[in-house]
């Protein structure tokens, strides 16, 4: 596995001498918990349910609905423990990772590695024998590519890796149209599209917030390599290609009034946001008046409007 090895600080506890064994249980469980980085998991999910709601033009057996999010959750889950087990030399030199259980000593490296192969096998195997194939098998390519192409080849080594390696987050919108119909279709392709656009200027914006972090342990992203007016201007360029591909299910067909609406209302306020933090980096403002979390907040209210009103529009059609 390609790992860059670097030299250790305060900030992480990297090879805690108190064995994980000898943690308590609830700590333990937690940690492992962690592990799967719940609050990311949910924000798949949600790009997921809607969608089995759109293929099937009203409500989805629901019981295949709850196999789906538990497979979704298991496969994402292993996908990022095995980031963590890859990348725990350069946690334990950032602050916003500093505290994950690789660094501080909960779970070993071993237990970490072994829980998140153990997750994809289950997952891929939930999967096949209770939703389908097809279904299993874009799980596991997601989590492949998560694994491999984002965390081992492009994390480390381009500024352009959050835009490819994002592709495995796409992947849930085609999970929740194969469970349901086990088939693709040109609805999925648009929506993956979106989230393709959408992952760049939701993700550089938290980029720019914590690149000393980044640029402490040498990974190339954006905004470590380029400045905050040549970022923002990424993130307004992808923002515009994002919206505009947002709109395409209505007159292809998919949607009706009312997910358009939600979409040009969100749309909107999504570009005013990132034209706003283009002007703030253009006037070459730092710091806390930067505000470019602004944009990351909303980015996550943003894809949660755009996916509820899919979830909701067969109904008002």
């Amino acid at each position: 596995m390609c790992v860059t090895a670097v030299e250790s600080r305060p900030a992480g506890v990297l090879g805690t001498s108190q064995s994980p064994a000898h943690r308590p249980f609830r700590a333990r469980v937690m940690a492992f918990v962690a592990l799967t980085k719940p609050r990311i998991i949910e924000l798949l999910l949600i790009t997921t349910v809607p969608v089995m709601f759109l293929a099937q033009q009203g409500v989805p057996d629901l019981t295949l609905v709850l196999l789906t999010c538990v497979g979704g959750y298991l496969s994402a889950g292993g996908a990022n423990a095995l980031n963590m087990y890859i990348d725990r030399d350069i946690d334990a030199l950032m602050d916003r990772t500093s505290q994950r259980p690789l660094v501080t000593g909960m779970v070993s490296p071993r237990e970490a590695l072994v829980f998140g192969v153990t997750l994809a096998v289950v997952s891929t195997l939930l999967f096949g024998l209770t939703v389908n194939w097809l279904s299993a098998w874009l799980s596991l390519g997601a989590l492949l590519f998560y694994v491999v192409v984002y965390t081992m080849i492009l994390k480390r080594r381009t500024a352009q890796n959050i835009v490819w390696g994002g592709i495995a987050g796409c992947m849930p919108v085609l999970i929740g149209w194969s469970a349901v119909t086990n088939s693709m279709s040109w609805a999925p392709v648009v929506l993956f599209l979106v989230i393709f656009f959408w992952t760049p200027p939701h993700y550089w914006p938290l980029s720019m917030k914590v690149k000393e972090d980044y640029a402490r342990v040498g990974v190339p992203m954006l905004p470590v390599v380029a400045g905050n007016k040549a970022v923002a201007k990424q993130i307004v360029l992808y923002s515009w290609v994002m919206v505009g591909v947002s709109l395409l299910l209505t007159p292809m067909g998919y949607t009706g009034w009312f997910y358009t609406a939600v979409a040009l209302a969100a749309g909107g306020w999504w570009l005013w946001e990132a034209h706003a933090l283009l002007h703030r980096a253009k006037t070459e403002v730092t710091g806390a008046k930067l505000k470019e979390m602004r944009l990351f907040h909303w980015s996550i209210t943003y894809v949660s409007l755009l996916f509820v009103a899919i979830a909701v529009d067969p109904f008002l059609r």
